[in-house]
């Protein structure tokens, strides 16, 4: 019995000991971001453009798995605002998961609110944007999470390392966009550029002398971290003449695979590596759209970075070296899109939750407000003289104007939402099909579906070919999930069950629900806390395409959410 107790004794030392030794090397790193107007002068034209610390994009947070952010956020614009921390899982930290009405009542101009919180189990790209109206337009960021010190990627070591931010960008006000849009029901401008770290590149007027240039030496291995920060575009990536090896994505390791071009939805991340094994010359990095929407209108542009040897031989004088162009997918190629995503595997085996507690069926897509009787024509300028919506099993969601649903939920305010979200379509239907004009209208309303702590959730994903099917990339707030298939037309238990990967799914925060199919998902709801789950499409979370989770707290203080902060913001 003594030798049981000296062992228990040691292993509890030790326990102890390698606690003390993690929190030893975490470390708390401090931020001050200040959103504020600054002149942005792109495409020939200066804007006042909303930046942080006026910057664009804003600054690239650095930490390691296991650290602590707290950012200090000073709203100095005319706007309300709010940051998101996107895909981080903010495990206990709710209040600091920033989306608008959701989580937090907005910072006011004049106002100021700091988010706290740790990194636990992630490594990889994330990144940082505002959740408020169309401010991430250009309040963006990276989110780099490196491995806790001591330990290393599982694979080699690049030598250097590269942020790619795609963005999106509006020879306008993009808050001017939006709210002209919802003045007028119909779909708003699309953007006349996109950017590669805040440029749009050569094959834009007045742009090529700020075109990004990445440096890279001949053998070495570099890692771009490529974000997704478009508003409402998913994009097609590639560097000209050089294959990439995919290794991770949304902050989790992958199964290498190699692949010349990769796709991102708004709010992905994918990291690559690429081998400087070409011959040394200047060649194009370069975006173009994946547009799965048919008949709607995109922009069908290009912007360009350049991959830049340092050995490349210099032009003779007063000529140009005009770097290789890279050949991309046609913009509707839904094929290659597809053979990407199915490419997505864990490195190993994972523990993918079997016993299901929570089995949702939710219908993703757009639809149609009938036009009300006391707007004029102006007001109604969707199809047939009707206003754009979009819903969740035909509920199109309205976010609360005078508190936050955490809020009201931990402080039992009555009359901001309702708990009847419903767990499957009201209405049964060929979603993929032809579907019937008599359910094109949703039902407006501010409803949440509760979870246990710890209840194990499926989801399925639905699209649906209302008005127009397409890509919808899906993000959950608060957590990551496991992607166990994906295909085309509607769901079928019977046959598409058969086709789940138990084994080793990818996991991600945001999935591509295909164009005219649906996804299938998976987590255990371990996160007490109001969870925004969305297309991260804007004009489609603007138009209701959203629900939130309301997962309860479990047993104790580890799994309960920490009380709100001193400093969150007054509604």
């Amino acid at each position: 019995m003594a030798a049981v107790g000296k062992t228990s004794f040691l292993l509890g030392a030790l326990l102890l000991f390698s606690v003390a030794v993690t929190l030893a090397d975490a470390k708390v790193y401090y931020h001050d971001f200040v959103v504020q107007a600054t002149k942005v002068k792109r495409l020939c034209t200066t804007h006042n453009t909303i930046t942080v610390n006026g910057q664009f994009p804003g600054p690239t947070l650095e930490v390691n798995d296991g650290d602590t952010l707290v950012v200090n956020v000073v709203n100095k614009a005319r706007y309300n605002v709010t940051i998101h921390w996107h895909g981080v899982r903010q495990v206990r930290s709710g209040w600091a998961d920033g989306p608008e009405f959701v989580t937090q009542c907005p910072i006011r101009p004049g106002g100021s609110y700091t988010y706290r919180f740790t990194i636990q189990g992630q490594v990889g790209t994330l990144w940082w944007h505002a959740h408020s109206s169309w401010l991430r337009a250009t309040v963006y960021g990276a989110l780099v999470i490196r491995p806790k010190e001591g330990t290393s990627y599982p694979f080699p070591k690049p030598k250097r390392e590269t942020p790619i931010l795609l963005g999106e960008w509006w020879d306008a006000n993009p808050i001017d966009v939006v709210r002209e849009a919802t003045r007028t029901g119909g779909a708003p401008n699309v953007s006349d550029a996109y950017t590669i770290n805040g440029q749009p590149g050569d094959l834009y007027n007045c742009s090529s002398k700020d075109t990004v240039i990445v440096p890279i030496d001949s053998g070495e291995t570099h890692l771009l971290r490529v974000i997704n920060a478009a508003l409402n575009q998913e994009l097609f990536f590639t560097v000209a003449n050089h294959r990439f090896t995919v290794v991770g994505a949304d902050a989790s390791y992958l199964k290498p695979f190699t692949t010349s071009v990769i796709m991102l939805g708004p709010g992905q991340t994918t990291d690559v590596l690429i081998s400087g094994d070409q011959p040394p010359a200047r060649y194009y990095m370069a975006a173009e759209p994946y547009q799965s929407a048919q008949g709607a209108p995109f922009d069908n542009t290009t912007t360009t970075a350049i991959l830049e040897y340092k050995s490349a031989p210099c032009p003779a004088k007063g000529i140009s070296s005009k770097p290789v162009m890279p050949t991309l997918p046609a913009f509707n190629d839904t094929a290659t899109v597809t053979a990407f995503i199915q490419s997505f595997r864990s490195p190993n085996k994972v523990d993918v939750p079997t016993d299901i507690d929570e089995n949702l069926f939710i219908t993703v897509g757009l639809g149609l407000f009938n036009c009300p009787k006391n707007f004029g024509s102006s007001r109604c300028q969707g199809p047939n003289g009707t206003r754009f919506t979009a819903s969740m099993n035909n509920v199109s969601f309205v976010l609360p104007s005078n508190v936050s649903i955490l809020q009201a939920y931990k402080q039992g305010v009555p009359g901001v939402f309702t708990t009847d979200f419903p767990a499957n379509p009201p209405v049964q239907f060929d979603y993929t099909g032809n579907v019937s004009r008599s359910l094109w209208q949703p039902v407006p309303g501010t409803k949440v579906y509760k979870l246990k702590y710890g209840s194990r959730v499926q989801i399925v994903l639905q699209g649906t070919n209302i008005q127009t099917a397409e890509n919808h990339p899906i993000h959950i707030h608060g957590y990551d999930f496991y992607i166990l298939a994906t295909g085309f037309g509607n769901f079928n238990p019977q046959k598409d069950t058969a086709k789940f990967n138990l084994v080793d799914p990818p996991m991600r925060n945001t999935v591509g629900v295909s164009v005219n199919g649906w996804a299938v998902i998976r987590f255990v709801a371990d996160n007490p806390g109001a969870w925004l789950m969305h297309c991260h499409l804007d004009v489609h979370i603007t138009w209701g395409l959203a629900v939130v989770f309301l997962v309860e707290n479990g047993v104790g203080e580890l799994q309960s959410l920490q009380p709100p902060p001193a400093d969150l913001p007054p509604c």
